[in-house]
């Protein structure tokens, strides 16, 4: 890892080094040939001023003699040419074999009167020139500077140049590769720090001094692991917390993973099964209960709260089941031992049975010779009195175990109930022909004011019948004030929802949620005068509930009440 660091900064910094260092030299020699020229330009203009006016004022050599003492002077080929381009006199040449110069483009602007400057390959020598011109009296002179002297000039500075240019090669790859060996220590410290963090060791700490950007990612990752590990042992604690918290229930737990396999389970879960559950195996190597394993694979499927009742996970025993998702997948059931719960229930539904049918013969009894007795002549009238409130208080305690005994009866499913087919409009016809005259002696009037005709319910005739008194005698005892009680029937999702209405006054709002328990009443001293047992809505919820349905109220202060209730609709018509 350390190598490769290494040799890839090594790699970028020879990079940068070696296109700087030609960049550099090839600048340099740029700069110097062309500051080279520009010099060596400036003196040969110089020098061919200084030749055009030695040819004007000279008057003692003759003009081959100032042509090559010129040239030597000048290091260069001097020329003297007359008006018509004709060679009068050349430092290197014989000027009678020479061509005409009157077309050369250093000659053509000297003629005109200006210095000329040209470039180009002699053609009597073959070397490449730079040519200046300067006009005199009767033609003009020119001195050539051949350019393979300039070549001869910046051969030493090239060389000076490579040889500058590699001794800073060297040092700066010396310099390189201790800054690339220095930064790859601690980039792979890092790296080794980070192995460490992801291996779990979180204790792991990367201490730098230094403010450079590694440094600043150093200290970033050491802050970042302290955090993460301080995160972590939370996490850790609030995970013995829950253990300890879900092994301290009663209730079995467990949860299991969106394939169905199992991640946790408390104590009492394993006490259940007689064994520990292996985790990560499937659910359905212990546990064969369908209902259950529903619940649960509904749960983790469609990411819903299910519940179900299990009574095969352990011999003897029934359990409330409930299922619900977990964030990340899968789902997490709870198991609720119901076994002594149903017992005790049931004992105490078989204690109310017998007591209530125990109480039937002897309160028969007390009625009937209460009533033989006022039917007999009797002066007192406190003894009369007084057998009129036995005789009430008697058929009280009758209406109370008889009730008693039919919401035992439908509580634990000994009633059974016929179910046939049955005309909605017919159940609510059946209803207002029974309590229309009931009504009447309350000063109520009994209407129908919906009716799904040609709907049909699942339904026990007698039952519903039973639920319809129930709630019209409420609504006659508690509303009479409205003046008016309304049967109605619609259409609902699953069947017909039936309702009677009254416009009473009322029912305040808390107390909705508790109106079908057994005795609940809002007003005890009415319900006492009327002679209700309070246990009228719990008759009638048991029985919807018997019938597949659902039963509720609907009320506001001083705007009446509604009870509803639904009845599945006959398969017939849902064919």
């Amino acid at each position: 890892m350390r190598s490769r660091i290494f040799f890839k900064l090594m790699f970028v910094f020879l990079l940068v080094i070696g296109v700087t260092a030609i960049t550099l030299q090839l600048a340099v020699h740029k700069v110097w040939e062309r500051t080279l020229r520009e010099q060596i330009e400036r003196n040969l203009k110089q020098k061919t001023l200084m030749f055009a006016h030695r040819v004007e004022a000279d008057r003692q050599h003759s003009l081959a003699d100032i042509t090559s003492q010129e040239g030597q002077a000048a290091g260069a080929r001097a020329t003297v040419v007359d008006p018509t381009g004709k060679v009068l006199a050349d430092s290197e040449a014989d000027p009678g074999t020479m061509e005409n110069h009157a077309h050369r483009r250093e000659f053509v602007a000297a003629l005109a009167g200006e210095v000329g400057l040209d470039e180009r390959k002699s053609q009597s020598l073959g070397v490449p020139f730079v040519y200046v011109a300067a006009p005199v009296s009767g033609g003009a002179v020119r001195l050539a500077y051949p350019l393979p002297e300039i070549e001869i000039t910046d051969r030493p500075l090239r060389v000076a140049l490579f040889w500058g240019s590699f001794s800073a090669l060297v040092f700066a790859v010396m310099v390189a590769a201790a800054a690339s060996q220095y930064v790859g220590r601690r980039l792979q410290r890092i790296v080794d720090f980070a192995e460490r963090v992801a291996g779990g060791d979180l204790t792991a700490r990367i201490a730098s001094s230094s403010t450079d950007e590694i440094g600043q990612m150093a200290l970033a990752l050491d802050k970042t692991t302290r955090r993460v590990e301080e995160s972590y042992a939370r996490v850790q604690t609030s995970q013995r917390e829950l253990e300890t918290l879900l092994n301290s229930m009663h209730d079995a737990v467990v949860a299991v993973d969106v394939e169905g396999r199992i991640q946790w389970a408390n104590r009492s879960m394993d006490r259940l099964l007689l064994r520990a559950l292996r985790l990560n195996a499937p659910l359905i190597d212990s546990v064969r209960d369908p209902d259950f394993l529903a619940a649960i694979q509904d749960a983790a499927r469609y990411q819903v709260v299910r519940s179900a009742r299990s009574n095969t996970i352990a011999p003897g025993r029934t359990f409330d089941v409930t299922a619900a998702p977990m964030p990340g997948g899968g789902a997490v059931a709870v198991l609720r031992d119901l076994t002594e719960t149903e017992r005790m229930e049931k004992s105490r539904r078989d204690f109310i049975a017998n007591v209530s049918h125990e109480l039937r013969t002897p309160l028969t009894s007390i009625q009937g010779y209460t009533e033989t007795l006022l039917d007999s002549p009797i002066a007192d009238n406190h003894v009369r009195e007084f057998l009129e409130i036995i005789r009430k208080n008697a058929a009280r305690m009758s209406r109370l175990t008889e009730d008693l005994l039919t919401l035992a009866r439908v509580e634990s499913g000994e009633q059974r109930f016929e179910i046939e087919r049955v005309s909605a409009e017919e159940l609510l016809q059946d209803a207002l022909e029974s309590f229309r005259e009931v009504a009447r002696s309350y000063g109520v009037e009994l209407v129908i004011e919906n009716s799904v005709a040609g709907a049909n319910v699942s339904a026990n005739r007698e039952a519903i019948h039973q639920i319809f008194s129930n709630l019209i005698e409420n609504a006659l005892k508690y509303a009479a004030s409205g003046k008016k009680v309304i049967l109605g029937a619609r259409a609902a999702e699953s069947g017909v929802e039936f309702y009677v209405r009254d416009f009473g006054s009322g029912i305040s709002s808390e107390h909705l949620p508790r109106l079908f328990e057994r005795f609940y009443r809002v007003d005890k001293a009415r319900s006492r005068e009327s002679g209700g047992t309070g246990l009228g809505l719990a008759i009638a919820k048991h029985i919807v509930l018997a019938h597949g349905g659902t039963i509720r109220a609907e009320s506001e202060l001083n705007h009446g009440s509604t009870f509803l209730f639904t009845l599945p609709g006959s398969e017939a018509d849902s064919g």
